[in-house]
């Protein structure tokens, strides 16, 4: 149904092609050469603690789901080291670095030590966040859209706290609700409408926009 509570009808959405008909060579599973050896080790290392983190998560969403007025109090430890390396390598390698000026491919140099360190600033309460570094988009009408850069251990934090609380808070939304969502960005949505005032018969369309008063 369009209204259920975890998707929509699969008749009303539709699937987004990529953009790229041809894969990229660069892929982030590109093998290195001299350290085969090293390259495998990481990948298994990476994928069991996939495997950890997504269990964890599971086991958080289904006590939402099957216990609706549950009030979770300890999550913290969620975020673990294995949390913060899928956020890690879930951001994009080539993203500008904020006002600390760290890049991904460097921190990445010494993977282990920066997310066993920033791991144990995080549960001792010694992890501040940096101010964001800010910029100027220039807009088609001649104004500037601001845009604030992060600073990589703030994203990494941000995605791991994220994918956590996702997993409490993905049970109660709706099937048609989208935006801020994985897999349920602006664009499904866009793909969603188009199939349906495509495919059935449609009476009227509300447009609308939240005004910013900042």
């Amino acid at each position: 149904m369009m209204h259920g509570r975890e998707k929509s009808d699969s008749a009303i959405v539709a699937v987004k092609p990529t953009n790229k008909a041809v894969p990229t060579a660069a892929e982030p599973v590109e093998p290195r050469a001299g350290a085969k050896g090293n390259a495998r080790q990481q990948s298994t290392h990476r994928t069991q603690g996939r495997e950890r983190v997504t269990q964890a998560l599971e086991r958080v969403r289904q006590a939402a789901r099957q216990r609706k007025k549950e009030r979770f109090t300890a999550l913290l430890h969620h975020i673990s080291i294995d949390c913060l390396r899928m956020a890690f390598f879930a951001l994009k390698r080539d993203a500008a670095s904020g006002v600390d000026g760290l890049t991904w491919p460097t921190y990445e140099a010494d993977l282990d030590r920066n997310l066993t360190d920033l791991h144990e600033r995080v549960h001792r309460g010694a992890y501040r966040a940096l101010p964001s570094r800010r910029t100027y988009i220039p807009k088609a009408d001649g104004k500037q859209r601001p845009l604030a850069v992060a600073a990589l251990e703030d994203k990494i934090i941000q995605r791991a706290t994220a994918a956590v609380l996702n997993a409490v808070y993905e049970e109660d939304f709706l099937g048609f609700s989208y935006g801020f969502r994985p897999k349920r960005g602006q664009h499904n949505a866009l793909d969603a409408l188009f199939v349906g005032i495509t495919s059935r018969r449609v009476n009227f369309i509300f447009d609308a926009d939240v005004a910013s008063f900042f």
